[in-house]
């Protein structure tokens, strides 16, 4: 089992990957049909019992925590239809990104895009609005042309751009506070190689080309590391091949051994001497050289996490991102902060979901990690005062003080997502605290 999953303890008792978030709900059930789970969500219902579905845990909220009726998705799963005249497939809303990408890959098709990781279950990165860095290609729910769920009267609704259109406006990123989605559909396309080209490169040149680089690349992202003027930089194109994989000795040693085994000790050692962190940043952000290859797009999009992190992202407009980081970067230098992880830089174009971090806008992305178990809360507080200051929009699976009353500010279509919430669940049969503090009673 991948060390992305969440955990099930005694008694259902669930906690998410990061530890952040833990739930002991009354009930717990595994349905593997959208027949069983709305009969489950009906009788919790009846019974006066708040239901939530978990996924695979990976987002450092309390969004998917219970006291009541948790839906877990492992036996909700699989690939049900794939129309290749639609060019769309049909999944089951607790399937793995990898199973999905998997199966897409053996018949030839492929996401147009993806976040970089792929242990989420396609509900759970989908609702909470996952992304990966793109010109022109956007979130994972800018890619779902329809879905599937069960209500809380246990009803079952369809919606799309056809149907149920202001329901589906608003469900493709819905935090779990409309329904418990059964099963998404993606519009897909022809498999496809990306080329991968990863450099070095200055905290002043990446900062100052960062609009020329964005423009010319249709997948554009880079790391800084805190402390140093150190970035990693990542330019990921199309290709017509060949196809060009990574050795598999030189993708151990970089993916496994340094990114994931030496960084970790080296986290581990910083937490414990936290006067040593500037030193390791600048030793870690040496350690990766430059590389390149060709892949098919979904093993270049994603890469294994196994260090584990606390982490919260900022959606901002594209202009300010720049301003932004600089800003970052002097607070940490005139503070006794010690940050022991890179600062991630990523894009997305502008959508049309309610609740979408990039809605109505292109957007940059600065997203802040700290190590598991090293104190973050002065960090990211400082931090968030900065995002805040530029309009930013915190990703709804990562963490973040804001209300609904900021929210509500940031996003010209939040009370569009409350009143469709209002109609299907007035009851709030789907609500818990994190709820109630980002979408209002």
């Amino acid at each position: 089992m991948s060390t992305l999953y969440s955990r099930a303890g005694r008694a259902g008792s669930w906690q998410n990957w990061a530890g952040c978030a833990s739930a002991h709900p009354r009930r717990t059930v595994a349905p593997s049909t959208t027949h069983a789970l709305a009969a489950a969500v009906r009788r919790a219902a009846e019974d006066g019992l708040p239901v939530k579905a978990v996924g695979s845990g990976h987002s450092f909220t309390a969004v998917a925590v219970t006291s009541g009726l948790l839906v877990r998705p492992e036996r909700l799963s699989g690939v049900r239809t794939i129309d290749r005249a639609a060019g769309t497939v049909t999944v089951a809303a607790g399937t793995r990104l990898r199973q999905l990408n998997e199966v897409l890959a053996g018949e030839g098709l492929s996401l147009a895009n993806m976040g970089d990781i792929m242990e989420q279950t396609v509900s759970g990165a989908v609702s909470t609005g996952t992304h990966g860095t793109g010109r022109v290609s956007a979130s994972l729910a800018a890619q779902v042309v329809a879905l599937e769920m069960v209500l809380a009267d246990g009803s079952v609704l369809r919606c799309s751009p056809t149907e149920n259109a202001d329901v589906f406006a608003a469900a493709r990123i819905g935090l779990g506070a409309l329904g418990v989605i059964t099963e998404l559909t993606f519009r897909v396309e022809p498999l496809f190689l990306l080329h991968a080209r990863e450099e070095p490169m200055s905290f002043e040149r990446v900062t100052a080309e960062f609009d020329r680089l964005t423009a010319e690349n249709e997948h554009f992202e880079f790391y800084w590391f805190p402390h140093t003027d150190n970035c990693n930089t990542k330019r990921n194109n199309r290709s017509a091949g060949p196809a060009r994989p990574l050795p598999h000795v030189r993708g151990w040693v970089d993916d496994e051994l340094l990114s994931n085994g030496v960084f970790g000790a080296a986290c581990a050692f910083g937490k414990a001497v936290p006067a040593a962190v500037p030193f390791i940043a600048r030793t870690a952000s040496r350690a990766l050289s430059a590389r390149r290859y060709t892949d098919v797009a979904y093993k270049v999009f994603t890469s294994p996490r196994r260090v584990r992190f606390l982490e919260m992202e900022y959606a901002l407009p594209r202009a300010a991102a720049m301003p932004a980081l600089r800003e970052l970067r002097a607070l940490i230098e005139r503070s006794d902060l010690r940050v022991n992880f890179p600062v991630e830089v990523r894009t997305a174009p502008a959508d049309d979901i309610a609740l979408s971090t990039a809605e109505g806008r292109d957007s940059a992305y600065l997203a802040l990690h700290v190590y598991r178990g090293t104190p973050h809360s002065a960090y990211f507080s400082a931090a968030e005062r900065i995002m805040t200051a530029h309009g930013g929009r915190p990703h709804w699976g990562k963490l973040h003080s804001r209300d609904a009353a900021y929210l509500a500010d940031v996003y010209p279509r939040f009370a569009e997502f409350t009143s469709v919430r209002d109609r299907l669940d007035p009851d709030r049969v789907f609500g818990n605290d994190y709820l109630r503090r980002v979408l209002g009673d």
